[in-house]
């Protein structure tokens, strides 16, 4: 088992991502900018369990649809960079509007954990979460914390080192779509899977492919030789 290993921060504007990425790293950062773009890139690391963890703050975005150069960086992290685990960040007073962030993260990835911030603040407004639910309905971890407090970076911590280690095996619900969507799938999939064997998620690719996604299929032509182009 490695020594270290790499956890990506993915979530919606002013849901205290940052906050959660300071509070962990501390002084232990640095920024620059990702290759080829103008986008801040924030990495800091933690010790935790004997382990250094690589922590990488994603822009934040509101999709991964590759809309904005901040939704093409966080996304291309995801698929092609491989994060041991990604951690959704989302505010505890707005989760239906974060959760289309945190599905489609869960379409293109596995190891997830769904972090739910601000708790404290969901607390105030009589806001109760019931994340043990979510979790069985997600198939993927579900953690309350406040950032600003360190309120749960225990449990968070440990939840992501047994993710790591193959303690947690993570099985995100899959999203299914009308018929004529699945049909196309159904049709797509087996093709997709024959170029990218286990690289990539072939159903997230098929979903891609029938949204017109160009840039997605740049980047993969570029980064993992599809054959045919």
């Amino acid at each position: 088992m490695k020594n270290s290993y790499t956890v990506a921060l993915a979530g919606n504007p002013n849901t205290g991502k940052s906050t959660l990425f300071n509070a962990l790293t501390g002084l232990k950062q640095h920024t620059g900018n990702w290759a080829g773009k103008t986008v801040s890139l924030a990495e800091g690391k933690v010790e935790h369990k004997g382990k250094t963890v690589r922590i990488i703050d994603l822009p934040g975005t509101y999709s991964l649809f590759s809309n904005s150069t901040d939704e093409e960086v966080a996304r291309n992290y995801i698929v092609f960079e491989k994060p041991d685990v990604t951690l959704v960040v989302l505010d505890a007073t707005s989760l239906e509007r974060n959760f289309n962030l945190a599905l489609q993260v869960l379409e293109m990835t596995t190891n997830v954990i769904i972090c739910i911030n601000l708790i404290d603040e969901a607390d105030k407004q009589g806001i109760s979460i019931n994340e043990k639910a979510l979790t069985r309905k997600l198939g993927v971890p579900v953690i309350k914390i406040s950032a600003r407090n360190k309120t749960g970076f225990t449990l968070l911590l440990d939840t992501i080192d047994r993710i790591h280690t193959g303690k947690i095996v993570c099985t995100p619900e899959i999203i299914f779509y009308d018929e004529e969507i699945e049909r196309k799938i159904r049709q797509i999939e087996p093709l997709v899977r024959e170029y990218l064997e286990d690289s990539i998620s072939s159903r997230w690719v098929a979903l891609r492919l029938l949204d017109g996604d160009d840039s997605l299929f740049q980047q993969m032509e570029k980064r993992l030789l599809v054959k045919g182009g």
